[in-house]
């Protein structure tokens, strides 16, 4: 079992920062890869970036440039920073941990708002 938490979310003005941070707990050795992802109201839960050995790091093309994702070396923390935020990143923020047998655990999620 893999439990994740984010922290880190919260308010900032349009071209604004923010640094979240995921930690996974448990059975870390099983993680293959963290991903972040984002839900804004009425939209879908999608993708924002990722990490992973096999693949390296990807990004969604919205947010390519202006966020960065980076790990410690053991993947127990997962950093997603966020810069130059505009209010379409407004959405709550999830850590998901992906593991060799293809379990997905999810954290609670952080909400980030970009105000105008």
């Amino acid at each position: 079992q893999v439990q994740v938490a984010e922290y880190g979310g919260g308010l900032v003005h349009t071209g604004g920062s923010l640094r979240l941070s995921c930690v996974a707990s448990g059975e870390i050795s099983t993680i293959k890869k963290i991903s972040w992802h984002r839900e804004a109201p009425g939209k879908k839960r999608e993708s924002v970036a990722s990490i992973s050995s096999r693949d390296g790091l990807t990004y969604a093309d919205s947010v390519k440039g202006r966020f960065t994702i980076s790990s410690d070396n053991d993947k127990n923390t997962v950093w997603l920073q966020m810069n130059s935020l505009k209010p379409g990143d407004t959405a709550v923020y999830y850590c998901c941990a992906n593991t060799r047998i293809g379990t997905d655990y999810w954290g609670r999620g952080t909400q980030v708002t970009v105000s105008s």
